[in-house]
């Protein structure tokens, strides 16, 4: 069953309109800081990750109802190890993947010594709570443009497995809440082929988006997924510390793209009394997703919120 036939049967059940106007989105579900989340859906447990907070570089949670509750994992680290090439509690945006051999492959943003720059990465572990190993070396580091952040996997319909990540342009400069105000740097979203271990990549890496001005500094926090032959871009814009960061997504007819931005977000502020709703992840079939929304500025405490998703054709809703 999807999470979405969850909330349907709900629906029938109790006769509560999960469907309707201003009705599909719940939480928070996690009053706690848990930023940028991720969703990795398996047969019993739902599991989220999220950013680094205190000493736990990955955090974990858990739900055994497909969503409607969680529960945060306290004290437990997904990534204990953060990786030879990393350094600690830096660790930003995790994605967690089923490679489908008794295998989960965790993808993470990590600061680089070596660099100076987040680098993206990627660990693996044979339960999804983990303890992920990481690998020796890090999968892209882009260190002229920025750094490399913010990794999701996915994997087409003929088997091939991929990441998009974000070249951190706007770490560069350019002044604002969170760099890049003159717009001088480029913050573009890449697509990299990865063999099938998932880990390696092969190829060069290709553009797929980039910030307009609709954006702001920065586009970022992509994830990719593949809704009725459609190829669908979720992604955040604007700064992460304000209350311009939005939920926003682009349509593709071909994985390469080109990706047309819709023409208004997803999730801005004031919806559903949400205040920089961002770093959405919705689930491979298109029907659920996590995010986070700001509830305290200072400090920067973001809780995780859940939401359905509704189409008409290639149009997304919540």
């Amino acid at each position: 069953m999807s999470l979405r036939q969850h909330f349907l049967g709900l629906t029938v059940l109790y006769g509560i309109c999960f469907s309707c106007v201003h009705a599909a989105v719940y939480g928070p579900v996690i009053s706690a800081n848990f930023p940028d989340p991720a969703i990795l859906v398996t047969p019993n447990v739902t599991y989220a990750y999220a950013t680094n907070s205190g000493n736990i570089n990955i955090q974990v949670a858990t739900s055994y109802d497909n969503g409607a509750t969680w529960t945060l994992l306290d004290g437990v680290d997904a990534l204990p190890d953060v990786g030879s090439w990393a350094t600690v509690n830096l660790t930003w945006a995790p994605d967690v993947i089923d490679r489908g051999d008794g295998t989960f492959v965790m993808y993470y943003a990590a600061e680089s010594p070596s660099q100076m720059t987040h680098c993206v990465g990627a660990a693996t572990a044979t339960n999804p709570v983990g303890p992920y190993t990481p690998q020796m070396q890090p999968i892209a580091c882009q260190t002229a443009g920025g750094g490399a952040i913010d990794p999701a996997g996915f994997q087409d319909v003929d088997g091939q497995r991929y990441i998009v990540y974000k070249v951190d342009g706007s770490s560069l400069g350019g002044g604002g809440a969170c760099g890049n105000a003159n717009g001088q740097y480029s913050t573009p979203i890449m697509l990299q082929m990865m063999e099938a271990d998932a880990l390696t990549p092969t190829g060069d890496p290709v553009q797929i988006l980039d910030r307009g001005p609709q954006d702001g500094p920065l586009v970022e926090a992509p994830v990719l997924i593949l809704h009725n032959g459609t190829y669908v871009l979720t992604y955040s814009s604007n700064c992460y510390n304000t209350d311009l960061y939005d939920i926003a997504y682009a349509t593709a007819p071909s994985l390469s793209g080109p990706y047309t931005k819709a023409s208004s977000p997803l999730l801005v502020t004031g919806d559903d009394g949400l205040t920089g709703p961002g770093g959405a992840t919705p689930t491979p079939d298109g029907t659920f997703m996590v995010f986070h929304a700001t509830v305290n500025f200072n400090p920067l405490t973001r809780y995780m919120y859940t939401a359905t998703i509704s189409w008409n054709g290639t149009a997304m809703n919540v």
